[in-house]
């Protein structure tokens, strides 16, 4: 099944915030993949996934930026 694309920005109480990087810091540690749900959709992360931390800085704020990518298999091509 395609999935729609997204470009979503959620923020989180502070609790459900660090719920979520704890559960995420605790896979990456173990090497297994990861599922969040970000706006009613499970996003399945899977082990492996290339992590970096990104730093922008303007004139009026500055921003981090924890990043997770991977490449999106075709399961139905062959």
């Amino acid at each position: 099944m395609k999935k729609k694309q997204r470009d979503i920005t959620k923020s989180y109480p502070l609790k459900s915030f660090v719920a979520k990087i704890r559960r995420l810091a605790e896979g990456i540690e173990k090497g297994k993949p990861f599922v969040i749900q970000i706006v009613g959709e499970r996003v399945h992360v899977p082990k492996g996934a290339s992590l970096s931390v990104e730093h922008e800085r303007g004139k009026s704020e500055e921003e981090i930026e924890f990043q997770i990518v991977w490449k999106v298999s075709d399961k139905r091509k062959s």
